[in-house]
């Protein structure tokens, strides 16, 4: 969950004209992460990006389970305000991937995106069962969408997907995993329809720069936009839209679902009901704990100084007040987007609402781990509305796996959404 967040905003976008051929600074730093030559990629890298782009965070861009490259295409740009994004597509052995680097206008690398396609459908998709088409969300910041639709006349019930953190595409791509890309083609093959779309800090991602930018910004606005296009297609039963949230849209599912005020239900699909400051904390522990035993002392001592670090800033978060917005980021989240939270109590705003709703948590997911699911269930105690269900082998992308769980368990192959998920909501949303 964090992982991303914190990469998004140290993208580096500066104002100032290109210093070089931004296709050729993408190409020269894709060539060297083929090669595994990290550390002169180094030089390459905005001052804002650095720790974005470390040694290990480098290494997990390129996948053993791929192969050898098999050929490099052509680069292709696009613009995002004043930065460049730069497609290189790869054909390994064993997956085609492309490449997406970001270049600001001093020249310099941004993020590193890998894109893995060709995704494959989950064995529960059948594709004969439904139809897709294109929808619009939005006129100030216009996003692209996806319909997903059942065959037949309907009316059906039907999903809103609300993102993660992260500047995600309208799939929740994740290294080779698309989970809301599963989710819909899975519930739209059981007779639910279903709407995607691409977050606007992935397309507008100047947004993230505004002295204004908050969780409004990022994520509720646009999902409110979302629900009414949704309402408004002609297949969809009168008075049947759900949302579903995962990660941080599931912690803003009660602000969502209060400022929509129309849904007929709400599903929390790992979604932390802590302060994001404390999940953070649990999130670098977890990753320490299992990297530990194999660093070197050097290694080891920068890994504690970072904890400090983390632990330093939680703290300064819990202290913020109004009149600090102005604040240097704080885990990777400016002062307005923090003091917009400092009052959020998600149960105790989910308790005013008065729809179903569908609590799901992954037991290994340790972005948001089970802390937050019984956090939902002691603050919902009691109240008749609430479905609460955690599934031991799943993690945060819902994705089953065996022990600890890591983020290298998003870069193996034909990776699904697990279908009992799929059942699960599914089933609620019907009844």
């Amino acid at each position: 969950m964090f992982t991303r967040a914190l990469c998004v905003l140290y993208a580096g976008v500066l104002l100032a004209q290109p210093a070089a051929d931004p296709k050729d600074t993408a190409r020269k730093t894709l060539d060297l992460l083929l090669a595994h030559k990290y550390s002169d990629i180094a030089p390459l890298i905005s001052a804002t990006s650095k720790s974005a782009n470390t040694d290990a965070e480098l290494a997990k861009k390129v996948s053993d389970a791929w192969g050898a490259v098999q050929s490099i295409g052509t680069p292709a740009e696009r613009a995002i305000g004043t930065a460049k994004i730069i497609t290189i597509p790869v054909k390994f052995a064993n997956a085609n991937v492309s490449y997406e680097i970001s270049i600001n206008g001093e020249g310099q690398v941004g993020l590193i995106i890998p894109r893995v396609d060709p995704w494959k459908h989950p064995s529960y998709s059948n594709p004969a069962s439904f139809k897709e088409r294109e929808v619009t969300i939005g006129s100030q910041y216009k996003l692209g969408g996806t319909l997903t639709v059942p065959n037949g006349a309907g009316p059906f019930p039907a999903v809103l997907l609300v993102h993660d953190s992260g500047p995600a595409d309208r799939d929740e791509q994740n290294e080779m995993v698309k989970a809301f890309k599963d989710l819909a083609e899975g519930l739209a093959s059981k007779g639910v329809m279903v709407l995607r779309y691409d977050k606007r800090t992935r397309i507008y991602p100047s947004v993230m720069q505004q002295d204004d930018y908050s969780a409004e910004t990022e994520i509720i606005d646009d999902a409110v936009l979302a629900a009414a296009v949704l309402r408004a297609q002609p297949e969809v039963k009168p008075g049947k839209v759900y949302a579903l949230g995962l990660g941080l849209g599931g912690y803003l599912m009660p602000r969502i679902a209060e400022a929509d005020g129309k849904l007929a239900g709400m599903i929390i699909l790992n979604g932390n009901e802590r302060p994001l400051e404390d999940v953070a904390i649990d999130e670098a522990q977890y990753m320490f704990d299992g990297v530990q035993k194999d660093l070197t002392p050097p290694q080891l001592e920068q890994w504690k100084r970072q904890l400090a670090v983390i632990h330093e800033q939680a703290e300064k978060i819990k202290k913020l007040t109004a009149g600090d917005v102005d604040t240097s980021p704080l885990l990777g989240m400016r002062g307005a987007y923090l003091i917009d939270l400092k009052a959020y109590d998600p149960t105790g705003q989910a308790k005013l609402l008065k729809i179903p709703m569908l609590i799901l948590q992954g037991e290994r997911d340790y972005h948001v781990n089970m802390k937050d699911f019984a956090a939902w269930k002691a603050g919902l105690a009691g109240a008749p509305n609430v479905t609460a269900k955690s599934y031991p082998a799943l993690d945060h992308l819902m994705i089953e796996g065996t022990g600890r769980s890591s983020s290298a368990d998003t870069r193996k192959p034909n990776q699904h959404v697990a279908e009992v998920v799929i059942d699960d909501v599914a089933k609620w949303v019907s009844q």
